[in-house]
């Protein structure tokens, strides 16, 4: 029997593109979306991954990304949003930004969702949202972002409700994951110094979990925070 594709939004990149990578050497059909071409794309296509180009900011965009998945396959396995954007509140007007984020974060996962739940007809199926810590706690410089993601962890529990007991859904909200090339030496440590098992667990982390929750029968509107103990060393 052909076996549903994994569908991971956003990953051309960090840690959606070690997923994408790995759940492909499992041996699982993957489809991934990614917001601008480069060399990386042509390289995962010929792999055997199928790449599509969407913008999730921009509803038309969204949308169009919805037709080219229901058009290509008849059914998935799993729905993983971890496309992602990240803007200060100072990035532009706040207004704008508030949008932005939302449209990315929450908006875009809660269309998808909606127009392609009913390809998710395998014995188990899931759909996983990636939101972020501060989902938890907000930010101060980041309240736009912050509060989109908390939006999308409300979407969890709500769509659980909805697609019970065929879908489960679940989000995972990680803290730090891996640092950044630029990122210097003491800002690492600082950072570091947040959790309380004070190590950069690297993206094979966030697959961990993500292949945990996709064998699991009993897991459902939960969300799983990868954060090293962070939530108790708060100040």
């Amino acid at each position: 029997m052909h076996q549903a594709p994994i569908l991971i939004t956003g990953a051309a990149q960090r840690i959606g593109l070690y997923c994408a990578k790995a759940f492909h050497k499992q041996g699982y059909p993957v489809v991934i979306s990614y917001r601008r071409h480069r060399p990386l794309v042509d390289e995962l296509q010929a792999s055997g991954i199928d790449c599509i180009q969407a913008d999730f900011a921009d509803a038309q965009g969204v949308q169009h990304f919805i037709e080219t998945i229901k058009q290509r396959y008849s059914s998935l396995r799993a729905i993983i949003h971890n496309a992602s954007d990240w803007h200060s509140d100072q990035d532009g007007e706040l207004a704008d930004v508030f949008d932005a984020m939302m449209a990315i974060h929450a908006k875009a996962p809660l269309l998808v969702n909606q127009a392609l739940a009913p390809m998710l007809n395998s014995d188990r199926a899931d759909i996983v949202h990636m939101t972020d810590f501060v989902a938890q706690t907000g930010s101060a410089k980041h309240m736009a972002y912050a509060a989109s993601k908390a939006a999308l962890e409300n979407l969890t529990l709500s769509l659980a409700r909805k697609l019970a007991p065929k879908v489960k859904v679940n989000a995972i909200a990680p803290a730090l994951i891996c640092f950044n090339d630029g990122d210097d030496a003491a800002y690492r440590q600082k950072t570091l110094d947040k959790s309380l098992l004070g190590i950069e667990p690297g993206e094979q982390e966030v697959f961990k979990t993500l292949d945990w929750l996709l064998k699991s029968d009993y897991v459902t509107g939960r969300i799983i925070h990868l954060d090293g103990g962070r939530h108790l060393n708060l100040p």
